[in-house]
């Protein structure tokens, strides 16, 4: 009878394979793993006594931060302003500039973010209004800016942050003002119009949409909530998937996670952070038409925020009714070697087919060339307003 594989005897000389576990037999060396334990004893004590030292440097600065408010408040003071984005800006990037650690350079700012969060805390808790209810993008976008340390309040509206902030309820306000794929928001445009409040920053949020619902599976889904840019955002996805269901704008994508709950028929567009928080399956991941959906939103402040060597300015104006008057706003700009990042035009609603630009230019309005040119724009426009001056975001 032939020798089967598995039976065919092996030759004394023959050499076992080491990638073979069935064929190698594992013994376990005394010396190695005694040698090996006490390697790792060495650096966790090694970690140890890192730790400790971070957590005294740490004291240290939260006594600094503590100090910074003794100082700011003596003589009774109680409307001194305690989160400066300049000084914070300045600090991140100085952050990223000398990180030579295994730590990527935004791991190692999100760290520090965290830190200056709680020690800002220690002198000041700060509020931000957004767009909620908890676990929408508008709070996702509070916590990057300001930590974990800051207080969210959650309002109603994108017109609702804007009156917490004028109205002194919250110190700041954060609203959505362009997506990379749906474009600008015009509800924010239209409020940036009215409001005495100033632009005091700005990030940027990676969008990753999710459908959420109780349902079985997307067959059971008769109908889709979420607010008008994300369902924009879904347009193809939702007409491949699901092509039969109904869609309804709602205020935010966490009120659609809210409503979702309820009832297995409904599917929300909404972050993983809405499905955990709601206790909503994921019935599918990653559902927007663009796989580098990204959302931009700018901080609302009462003050001015001074330049922080790495700035932009943001304007709105609408142009003379003559020949070439666009072209000599921009050349105001050009002449002078300032950089237009942004600019997006939409319709007057004060008069037909009159046109209102929104432009963001590199640049503080303290700088003596922006200066000059905002001055010279000032004369040639018909009307313009100076939305803020604030940091690059290190983030």
């Amino acid at each position: 009878m032939a020798v089967g594989r598995s039976e065919r005897p092996r030759s004394s000389t023959e050499k076992l394979n080491p990638l073979n576990f069935a064929e190698t037999t594992m013994t376990p060396n005394p010396e190695q793993n005694a040698a090996e334990q006490a390697q790792l004893l060495e650096i966790r004590q090694q970690i140890d006594a890192i730790d400790e030292q971070i957590q005294q440097l740490i004291g240290q600065r939260a006594a600094c931060a503590h100090r910074v408010a003794e100082i700011k408040t003596q003589g009774g003071k109680v409307e001194a302003v305690f989160y400066r984005p300049e000084r914070e800006a300045q600090v991140l990037r100085a952050v990223k500039a000398r990180n030579t650690s295994l730590l990527p350079d935004e791991e190692m700012a999100k760290l520090f973010r965290e830190i200056m969060s709680t020690c800002l805390a220690l002198e000041q808790p700060i509020s931000v209004a957004y767009l909620g209810p908890e676990g929408s993008y508008s709070h996702a976008s509070v916590i990057k800016q300001f930590g974990t340390s800051a207080h969210p309040v959650a309002v109603s509206s994108i017109e609702a942050v804007f009156h917490a902030v004028e109205q002194g309820d919250v110190h700041y306000g954060i609203v959505p003002v362009e997506n990379s794929s749906e474009g600008e928001v015009k509800t924010t445009q239209d409020s940036l119009l009215k409001t005495s409040l100033l632009v005091s920053g700005e990030l940027e949020l990676a969008v990753e949409h999710c459908l959420l619902s109780h349902a079985a599976s997307s067959e059971q889904v008769t109908q889709v909530l979420a607010h008008t840019q994300a369902l924009g955002q879904c347009r193809e996805w939702l007409k491949n998937h699901l092509p039969w269901a109904r869609l309804q704008e709602v205020s935010s994508n966490a009120a659609a996670a809210i409503l979702a709950q309820s009832d297995p028929t409904v599917a929300a567009i909404a972050s993983e952070q809405a499905a955990d928080l709601y206790q909503l399956p994921i019935l599918a991941h990653h559902i927007a038409d663009s796989k580098a959906n990204r959302t931009r939103f700018w901080v609302l402040g009462r003050e001015a925020v001074p330049p922080s060597g790495e700035d932009k300015t943001a304007l709105v104006l609408s142009i003379k009714n003559q020949s070439g008057a666009l072209l000599e706003v921009l050349q105001a700009f050009a002449r002078r070697g300032i950089n237009m990042t942004r600019i997006i035009s939409r319709p007057s609603k004060s008069k037909n087919w009159d046109y209102l630009f929104f432009i963001d230019v590199l640049g503080h309005q303290q700088d003596k060339n922006l200066q000059a040119a905002l001055q010279e724009v000032t004369v040639l426009a018909a009307y313009c307003k100076i939305l803020g001056s604030f940091p690059i975001s290190p983030l």
